[in-house]
């Protein structure tokens, strides 16, 4: 899988970072997501689906390989 996110929809929430903050930060500039990591291994596809749940706008999405 890899995970994508649309910065320009991104509001700067956060939920990613609180859920997986190993895998997601946010810029010290404007708070826009900020991936680590864009290819988190299959373990991870329940984790990386709760903070696809968890974004409001949206903004992360998932993309299988």
């Amino acid at each position: 899988m890899r995970i994508r996110a649309d910065k320009t929809v991104c509001t700067g929430a956060g939920n990613c970072v609180r859920i997986a903050p190993d895998w997601f930060d946010q810029s010290v500039d404007d708070g826009i997501v900020v991936i680590l990591n864009e290819d988190p291994p299959n373990e991870l596809a329940e984790l990386m689906r709760d903070v696809v749940d968890a974004c409001p706008t949206g903004a992360i999405d998932i993309e299988p390989n």
